[in-house]
């Protein structure tokens, strides 16, 4: 695979991992009620529920593609109106001010907690069926180029929610999820995915 595919495809996911769903929020709690040890516990154990969606998915995934170019195309265009639909919701979403919080329930196993929450996170899932295969280019080592685009969309899951863990155990409950740095962060993701959507629906 080509640089660009692989760029184009971390700027299409980091919007998405970004946005705050049921693994930063648990994630957010763990480093918020305990401290970064436990907030990046949580990390660990989110990225390895995700390496079980590659084991699991990808590999199937890249089984229909390699058999399908109709299928192919069919999972790219849902995969555009998926980017589409996920935008105007964050943009709607940045317009109406709410009040926002992070749970405060602390885990005595943030790994395998975390790890249940990645596995059966739907966030996840539509990644991997929706967004994954439109970086792939059928009869060209599918299986392989499933797993590396797996592999960028966990490493970059891996650094913001490490990130995530160290601010907020050093900033505590000041560094939570205000409405303007929700409304900012939904309102910029929006606009990234749309320009997302715009650059693969023209491929």
């Amino acid at each position: 695979m080509d640089i660009h595919t692989l760029l184009l495809f971390a700027a299409t996911v980091l919007p998405l991992i970004c946005v705050p769903g049921p693994d930063m929020l648990f994630i957010a709690s763990q480093a918020v009620t305990g401290n970064a040890h436990a907030g990046l516990q949580a990390t660990a154990g989110v990225c390895l529920g995700y390496v079980l969606h590659s084991l699991l998915v990808a590999l199937g995934l890249a089984a229909v593609i390699a058999t399908s170019p109709v299928l192919f195309h069919a999972f790219r265009w849902m995969g555009v109106l998926y980017l589409i639909w996920l935008a105007a919701k964050l943009l709607r979403s940045a317009l109406q001010p709410r009040r926002v919080a992070w749970p405060t329930t602390q885990t005595t196993s943030p790994l395998r907690r975390g790890f249940f929450t990645a596995a059966l996170n739907p966030k996840g899932m539509m990644i991997y069926f929706a967004i994954l295969p439109q970086f792939m280019h059928a009869g060209h080592a599918v299986a392989l180029q499933a797993m590396l685009l797996s592999a960028i969309f966990i490493a970059l899951c891996a650094l913001v929610y490490s990130v995530l863990s160290m601010a907020l155990a050093r900033t505590g409950r000041a560094g939570g999820p205000s409405d303007r740095r929700r409304r900012c962060v939904e309102g910029v993701s929006g606009g990234m995915l749309i320009v997302a959507a715009a650059r693969l629906a023209s491929n």
